[in-house]
């Protein structure tokens, strides 16, 4: 395999994006949800983060956002679209 066939294979970038945490504006940003839909959802899904002065949300914190969003763009309640995302995750 030459260097050009080397950089244009496809990559899975999921391990060594595991560990990477989005700040809530950028959770926001890929969700397409305001910081204040974010900020009620977290508290009502207890959707974990990490971070002191800022919420750090990681992989499985933003698929279950993304996942609540689908539910709710679906028709599903909150509540609904809040357990379908747990099922999902889990």
């Amino acid at each position: 395999m030459n260097d050009t066939a080397t950089v244009r294979a496809p990559i899975d970038l999921t391990a060594e994006i595991a560990d990477v945490g989005l700040y809530l504006g950028q959770v926001c940003r890929v969700a397409g949800i305001s910081k204040m839909q974010l900020n009620y959802w977290t508290t009502k899904a207890r959707i974990p983060t990490a971070g002191n002065k800022q919420r750090i949300y990681h992989r499985q914190a933003l698929e279950m956002v993304v996942l609540i969003k689908r539910g709710l763009d679906s028709g599903l309640q909150l509540a609904a679209a809040i357990e379908a995302a747990r099922v999902a995750v889990n």
